[in-house]
Formats: C-alpha cells, sequence, structure tokens
C-alpha cells in the first residue's frame, strides 16, 4: 500500500472533498481526504478518541479548539481525546492528507 493511495471504500464525493476509509486493521482506521482548493472540512471531535493527522502534500490551517495554524506537506498534527478539529485548504492544489484514529467511524 502506498501512502498516496489507502485504497479503501469511498465514503463521500463532493465539491467539497473525497474520503476514503481503510477498515482492514483490525484497531484502526486509515482515512484519506482530498479536501479541495478553498474548501474546509465540517469539523468536530471524538470523544474519547485520539486521532493523527498527516498532511501529505497541499497548504491550509488547521483549527483545534481556539487554536489556528498553518500546515503543510511532510508535517504531522496529533490531535487529542475530543478536541474539535477542523482544516481549512488555503491553497491552489488540493490538500491531501491521511488521518488514522482507533476504532470505527463516527461522523
Amino acid at each position: 500500500m502506498k501512502i498516496n493511495n489507502i485504497d479503501g471504500q469511498l465514503v463521500k464525493d463532493n465539491e467539497t472533498y473525497i474520503l476514503k476509509d481503510n477498515t482492514s486493521l483490525k484497531n484502526l482506521v486509515v482515512s484519506s481526504t482530498t479536501l479541495h482548493p478553498g474548501k474546509s472540512t465540517t469539523g468536530h471531535k471524538h470523544p474519547g478518541k485520539e486521532e493523527v493527522y498527516m498532511i501529505m502534500s497541499g497548504t491550509g490551517t488547521m483549527e483545534l479548539d481556539d487554536k489556528k495554524f498553518d500546515i503543510q506537506g511532510g508535517e504531522m498534527v496529533l490531535i487529542d481525546d475530543g478536541v474539535f478539529h477542523r482544516v481549512h485548504n488555503t491553497g491552489d492544489i488540493d490538500l491531501y492528507m491521511v488521518c488514522i484514529f482507533d476504532g470505527e467511524r463516527n461522523h
């Protein structure tokens, strides 16, 4: 499996993003998001779950609760249990990120 193709099942494909989940592991979901330029994720939080976002390419802004900071390809963001998170693509190209979380998708 290549990092730019995690395979998996298509969850959403719309004008905002393309979202896929690979659930082949027992305890972890590996999810990929291709966030189109000028678009943002809806934002959410997961009580009882931590997440890791790996920004593979593109540029944007990450919100963690009341904090905002710039992100770009090659960076990793650790998201603590229950922290609200949202990503904004501020660049001219797709922002591609891979997210790893424990358990099933609940959003």
